[in-house]
């Protein structure tokens, strides 16, 4: 077994180690600086979702017709935000089924939508025959997108400089 010795003087391993601690404090080599340029994304085509909403007349409550017929108004106008809230952001279908004997002895369907519609602007609204009230709304998707710009930007990256 041979063993190697070799002679290093303290002054140029203390200069050595003085280099690697400047050159790694100064941050050359290891760290790179970069400037990212963003730009804000913008769909090629927006879609005009459209809904239509009605609601029965003379099941409404109310002492007189017209108290009826405004409360079938709204429940038109809340059944076509309903239907566009469906367009926007899907339905969700809960369903059970339970078997006895191998005979079906319930069975139930439950669906439900939940969400926020912005910028719908109300068609038309008019009676259809004697007793139900139609409501039609229309949803620029466009304007939503507009709407969604004033809150939060969405972003791509549009050019990388590095230093």
């Amino acid at each position: 077994m041979m063993t190697v010795k070799k002679n290093i003087s303290y002054p140029m391993l203390a200069m050595a180690l003085t280099i690697i601690g400047v050159g790694n404090l100064s941050g050359c080599g290891l760290l790179v600086d970069k400037h990212v340029e963003w730009e804000t994304v913008e769909p090629e085509s927006y879609p005009v979702l459209k809904a239509v909403g009605y609601a029965p007349i003379n099941s409404q409550r109310g002492d007189n017709d017209t108290v009826k017929m405004l409360m079938a108004i709204k429940a038109s106008k809340l059944e076509a935000y309903r239907e566009l809230a469906e367009q926007v952001y899907g339905q969700r279908i809960e369903g059970s089924q339970s078997l006895s004997s191998l005979v079906v002895s319930n069975e139930s369907l439950k669906a439900s939508v939940e969400g926020v519609i912005r910028g719908a602007e109300v068609v038309k609204s008019y009676p259809v025959g004697e007793d139900t009230y139609a409501t039609e709304l229309s949803l620029d998707m466009q304007r939503v997108y507009e709407i969604y710009l004033t809150t939060a930007k969405p972003r791509r990256i549009k050019d990388i400089k590095y230093y």
